[in-house]
């Protein structure tokens, strides 16, 4: 397996980084960040492991969560690639993420 973080995942996880950047030490960023991202490591090894997400569904194109602290690391699988389509801040109404 490949993984793929796609231009939307990482402008996500930078929007996100931002938002709390200004309340948290700059160490503290860099270790959520590096969560987040090691996050998606553990994907190579248990591609399925996310559970499906609902409030994609309707897409019907499979996409999978996987929750890293607060943030929902969106992706699909296809063929021998995992993409990485969107981190969201799972605090935020997920209503936001149907699009």
């Amino acid at each position: 397996m490949k993984i793929v973080n796609t231009e939307q995942a990482l402008f996500s996880l930078e929007e996100a980084l931002n938002l709390i950047a200004p309340k948290i030490p700059h160490k503290k960023l860099i270790e959520i960040r590096n969560e987040i991202l090691d996050g998606t490591d553990k994907l190579f090894t248990h591609p399925l492991q996310g559970q499906e997400e609902p409030f994609l569904e309707h897409l019907g194109l499979g996409h999978r969560r996987l929750v890293v602290s607060h943030y929902k690391i969106i992706y699909r699988i296809i063929g021998e690639y995992i993409f990485i389509t969107d981190i969201f801040d799972s605090r935020h109404n997920p209503e936001k993420m149907r699009g």
